[in-house]
């Protein structure tokens, strides 16, 4: 499920106001790898992801899907290519469970068009997968908030798109669940050469999963490339001012890191 290519940001900057969130950014993502964008709050990882979907425009510079500007796009053309799974949701209205996952189908519905047999497929497969179909008639609104989050990866995978973002997808779910969405995301992009796009806070996670790393500075990108050649004690010194060790672990088959700070 590749595209002939991905993103590509150059020279984009973006400000709120008088204040930057990104300067002079070049970079390019390949489609069927999964990337992880990390660095320490506020350093304009959510603007990078609001500026790939189109919720926000470069004020310097361009950023293409596919060898097209992605301000081009109609919304709903882009939506059966890219599905974001936001940091927050928040929904005031008692839709189910289903109903919200349904959402996720709404590109690939005519206008004035009912949802097809493959619709309900794929909703039904999405919550079956994320292992929310126990509960696919309850209220949203009265959901936990980790419920409320595994309900919103379920909405993007019935999307059925090349490209899943997620930012910070798992902040909310405790370990069983954040390991097996980010297996669901592992195995798309291995099996069905899907692109993951990922803001993760936790580095040990972004070690295990991502191919390639993107280390984001104060609205810089201090260093990206394979997991293994830029995941180094300096660098993540430099960008999150802490003292790291990396080593390999057998256990996982990745590398692991372990941290040290002084107040």
């Amino acid at each position: 499920m590749t595209t002939a290519s991905g993103f590509a940001l150059t020279g984009v900057s973006f400000a709120y106001g008088d204040t930057p969130a990104l300067a002079d950014l070049d970079i390019s993502l390949a489609p069927g790898k999964f990337y992880g964008i990390v660095g320490p709050n506020g350093c304009g990882k959510t603007t990078f992801l609001d500026l790939l979907t189109g919720g926000k425009s470069p004020d310097q510079g361009s950023v293409t899907f596919m060898d097209r500007p992605v301000a081009e796009y109609r919304r709903r053309d882009l939506a059966r290519m890219v599905a974001l799974v936001p940091q927050d949701f928040a929904i005031d209205f008692a839709f189910t469970v289903q109903e919200v996952v349904l959402m996720g189908r709404h590109p690939h519905i005519g206008r004035f068009a009912s949802p097809a047999a493959e619709d309900w497929h794929q909703v039904g497969t999405a919550m079956e997968v994320i292992g929310i179909s126990h509960f696919k008639d309850r209220f949203v609104n009265e959901l936990s908030g980790g419920e409320k989050q595994r309900v919103v990866v379920a909405r993007a995978l019935a999307q059925q798109t090349p490209y899943l973002l997620f930012d910070e997808a798992t902040s909310s779910l405790d370990v069983q669940y954040t390991m097996q969405i980010f297996n669901v995301a592992r195995r798309l992009v291995q099996e069905e050469g899907r692109t993951v796009i990922a803001v993760i806070h936790n580095l040990n996670l972004a070690a295990a999963y991502c191919d390639e790393l993107i280390f984001m500075h104060k609205g810089h990108v201090a260093a990206s490339g394979p997991t293994d050649a830029v995941l180094d004690p300096a660098l993540i010194k430099q960008v999150f001012g802490v003292e790291s060790r990396v080593a390999f672990d057998a256990f996982s088959n990745t590398q692991q890191i372990s941290f040290r700070y002084w107040s």
